[in-house]
């Protein structure tokens, strides 16, 4: 650690800008498939291993679902024909799967709503470039889907690079303080120019701030009378196959997990947590890209009336790992924590990791007020708005990793980045469709299962 030494920032900025004397910007208009990239199947197989068998006809009708929901599942199949592609040597903590979905709200440890990135589990130190072609993708593939044009899905996805590269010149001039703690809430709005999404945003805040352990215990538990101790407790109500009991010694072995995840919070948060206790356990069915990994919620009994529900999902390496040269990880569920609290600008205070048989998880609470905005249903003028929003918050969460400075330096005078990665975006969108149709395909000739849900 070298507190000594410092670096004037026009030193910085001229290391950037000699970067794109070697990788231009047009560069990063490339083809959207490496050539030696899996197929479909193979790929699809390949994730597949370590899943719960009788939940992959789920996951994969999940993915056939649309072009973008494929998508969503397929974070390592677009690492893998990211590999190789120009890159400026420049590396950030990557979301690993920053697609337009996986931005939305959640409460601050101070009880805010913020907006933020909302899943880790593919972070990993890697390109900045491949988060952002990511999200460019995701905006033309979202666009489509719901009936946005040709020119307003690619307005979309330039409006978000565009948006990086400005948030990423402001932050790269801002004290190194203030650009650490930028963009926590709505003003995130106004600094992305995004006004077209007040009221969306104010909508998606409303319904945020009642999304807690308060309505799932309302919505998902009965009230049984507990004969050991004499009072009535919740427990979980059964929704096959969504969500479903476990065996009582399975229930153990997820409360000894949770014990030892106590261990991974700071002290302040392990007085706080070790004031509750465990009353249920059940299995839960999540997302698309994770059906099938083992996941759990677990609600917990807290002061009078209080409940608190975890989730404690299963960690599994980064899909993009295989693609990077990544340091050795020893424990995933911890990669996803560290990786989330180097990004996010306000982590879940309950966000930390445990080993459950031989199994990593990652642990953190399941309801935080957490809400979104569907880039799905967004008409043209929302959808471009959201890209920008989307491109500012991607770019704030690159910069607690990357010098703003070295990306500003390597940005300047750029006229091009917004509109090279625009057209790889919409030729890797083309490219997903064909994934998709081939996956679909492969079910309707029963050579996938698929179970619609």
């Amino acid at each position: 650690m070298d507190l000594r030494s410092f670096t004037p920032a026009n030193e910085v900025y001229d290391r950037g800008r000699a970067l794109a004397e070697s990788v231009p910007t047009s560069a990063h208009d490339h083809e959207p498939a490496h050539p030696h990239r899996p197929s479909v199947l193979a790929y699809i197989d390949k994730s597949n291993e370590g899943r719960l068998e009788h939940l992959l006809p789920l996951r994969i009708g999940r993915m056939i679902a649309s072009p973008f929901a494929f998508f969503r599942g397929a974070a390592g199949l677009m690492a893998a024909d990211l590999v190789d592609s120009p890159a400026n040597g420049v590396n950030a903590q990557l979301c690993g799967d920053a697609h337009a979905a996986n931005f939305g709200l959640y409460g601050s440890p101070a009880g805010e709503i913020i907006m933020d990135i909302n899943d880790f589990d593919e972070t990993i130190p890697g390109p900045w470039e491949w988060d952002v072609k990511r999200l460019a993708a995701s905006l033309v593939l979202a666009g489509r889907e719901g009936g946005v044009p040709s020119k307003g899905c690619i307005d979309a996805a330039e409006d978000a690079v565009k948006s990086y590269r400005r948030t990423i010149r402001d932050l790269a001039d801002a004290p190194f303080l203030k650009s650490w703690t930028a963009l926590p809430d709505a003003s995130v709005l106004d600094a992305a120019k995004a006004d077209e999404l007040i009221d969306d945003f104010a909508r998606a805040a409303t319904k945020a701030r009642t999304n807690t352990s308060d309505k799932v215990v309302a919505k998902w538990t009965t009230q049984l009378d507990d004969h050991e101790t004499g009072v009535r407790r919740h427990r979980f109500i059964d929704d096959p196959p969504i969500l479903t009991h476990i065996d009582p010694t399975e229930v153990e072995a997820i409360t000894d997990g949770l014990e030892s995840y106590v261990d991974t919070l700071r002290e302040t948060r392990k007085n706080l947590i070790t004031r509750f206790a465990v009353r249920d356990v059940a299995f839960r069915i999540v997302g698309t890209g994770s059906v099938g990994l083992r996941s759990y919620v677990a609600l917990l009994h807290g002061n009078r009336g209080e409940s608190l529900v975890l989730q404690l999902k299963e960690a599994r390496a980064s899909a993009l790992s295989p693609y990077l040269p990544a340091a050795t990880v020893k424990h995933e569920g911890k990669r996803i924590v560290q990786g989330a609290r180097l990004v996010q600008s306000g982590p879940d205070i309950l966000f930390g990791w445990t080993t459950i048989g031989e199994r990593p998880y990652m642990v953190r609470q399941f309801r935080n007020m957490k809400g979104d905005i569907d880039p799905t249903v967004l008409e043209r003028n929302h959808l471009d708005d959201y890209g920008r929003l989307a491109g500012a918050l991607l770019a704030r969460a690159h910069t607690r990793s990357l010098d703003p400075r070295l990306l500003a330096g390597y940005f300047d005078g750029d006229k091009d980045l917004h509109k090279s990665i625009g057209r790889f975006a919409v030729r890797y969108a083309d490219q997903t469709i064909s994934d998709h149709a081939e996956l679909v395909e492969a079910v309707d000739s029963g050579r996938m299962q698929a179970q619609l849900a």
